[in-house]
C-alpha cells in the first residue's frame, strides 16, 4: 500500500493562508494546537515543501529548541523537523541541508515514486506547492486548520480551478482557542493508485 499525500495548512475563514506582505501573525497556534499537530506530524514518513516554505522552516526550526524560552510543543517540533526526511521541490536549489532531498518537478511520476517509499504518509505544506499537487489531482487528504479571523486580503490557499474536487468529510475538531480542524479525504481514486 502506498503512502498518502496529506496537505496540512492553516487558513483564515475567508480562505487566505497568509495575510498581506506574507503576514502569518494572525495564526492562533497555541500549545494545544501545536501539540496536536506534533502528534500528527511525528507519524508522517516525510515532509514535502516548496523552496520558500523549506527555507522559512530551515531558518528557524533546526535550532528553535536551543532558545530557553522554547519549551513544550515548540521544542518537540524542532526535533521532529530536524529528523524527519524532507523533500523540497525546487528548480533553483542545488542542495538543501537537514535531511533534505531536492526534486525538480511535481509530476505524477515523481510523486508516485515518493509515495511508493517506505514509512508513513507524506505531509504536504506550502500553498504554491499545494496548487501544483492539486492541479494534477495528487492530494489524498486535506487537513485544514481554520483560524477564527477574516483577513480580507493576502494570498488565497486555493486558486481558481477548472474542475471541482469532490471530498469526503472525515473529522472536525474544535480547539479551545477557536481554531477548527477540518479533515477531508479524496472521494475518488487517485492517479497515484
Amino acid at each position: 500500500m502506498r503512502r498518502r499525500i496529506v496537505l496540512f495548512m492553516s487558513v483564515s475563514v475567508d480562505g487566505y493562508f497568509e495575510g498581506p506582505d506574507h503576514d502569518l501573525g494572525w495564526q492562533l497556534i497555541d500549545d494545544e494546537v501545536h501539540a496536536h499537530m506534533n502528534r500528527e506530524l511525528v507519524r508522517m514518513g516525510g515532509f514535502l515543501s516548496g523552496r520558500r516554505t523549506h527555507e522559512l522552516m530551515a531558518a528557524f526550526w533546526p535550532t528553535a529548541d536551543r532558545d530557553p524560552a522554547a519549551a513544550g510543543p515548540v521544542a518537540e517540533f524542532a526535533e521532529i523537523w530536524r529528523t524527519m526526511p524532507k523533500t523540497v521541490f525546487s528548480r533553483t536549489l542545488d542542495h538543501a541541508d537537514w535531511n533534505t532531498t531536492v526534486v525538480r518537478e511535481v509530476t505524477p511520476g515523481t510523486v508516485a515514486a515518493l509515495a511508493a517509499g517506505p514509512g508513513g504518509n507524506l505531509a504536504l505544506g506550502g500553498a504554491d506547492l499545494a496548487a501544483s499537487f492539486l492541479a494534477q489531482d495528487l492530494i489524498d487528504e486535506f487537513r485544514l486548520l481554520v483560524h477564527p479571523v477574516v483577513l480580507g486580503g493576502g494570498t488565497l490557499l486555493f486558486r481558481p480551478t477548472d474542475r471541482p474536487v469532490p471530498l469526503t468529510p472525515v473529522e472536525t475538531h474544535r480547539f479551545t482557542n477557536g481554531v477548527t480542524l477540518l479533515r477531508y479525504a479524496r472521494s475518488g481514486p487517485s492517479p497515484l493508485d
